[in-house]
């Protein structure tokens, strides 16, 4: 940056003191001071900026590089559990004296017959628990079916007034 010691900015001033004045020379510094706080903020947002842009360009190769080792694992898991498949069945067709392991005719053969599938409830049991109580229970027992205001409540419990007193 630019070397300004003390003795540059006392002939900075001097000279404009002489040049502005002195009726104009505090508005014009503290425009000067304003000009460079802005200056300064926008150099400082224009750095903050590109090392934004210099950590997502880190954060991108990284990811890369995580993703290129997970693909890597994936495929090795695969390739391994691809293996140990082929190896079962090579020892299964070996064991049940057939060539074809995966053939449901070779395993009905054999006496084996895949389990039918069974019926699975889906565990929506909104119904259940809906019509669980019955509504002479809920009715007995002063169980609220409906939504009330706080207004119709008062009202609804509010003892009832009596015939209307003569006043003197």
């Amino acid at each position: 940056m630019i070397d300004l010691g003390f003795d540059k900015l006392a002939l900075i001033g001097t000279v404009a003191l002489i040049v502005i004045g002195p009726e104009r020379l505090p508005r014009v510094a503290r425009t000067v001071g304003h000009l460079l706080g802005k200056a300064q903020r926008y150099v400082a947002d224009v750095k903050a900026e590109v090392n934004r842009s210099i950590e997502l360009e880190e954060l991108k190769k990284m990811r890369g590089e995580f993703e290129d080792a997970a693909r890597n694992v994936e495929q090795s898991i695969s390739r391994e559990v691809h293996d140990a498949s082929t190896e079962f069945e090579q020892a299964w067709s070996d064991a049940t004296g057939s060539n074809r392991a995966s053939d449901p005719e070779a395993l009905a053969d054999h006496g084996w017959e895949p389990p039918a599938p069974q019926y699975k409830h889906p565990k929506k049991n909104w119904r259940l628990k809906r019509g669980a109580v019955p509504q002479w229970y809920k009715q007995r027992h002063g169980v609220r079916t409906r939504a009330q205001s706080g207004a119709a409540r008062v009202a609804r419990f509010r003892p009832p007034r009596a015939a209307s007193k003569a006043r003197p």
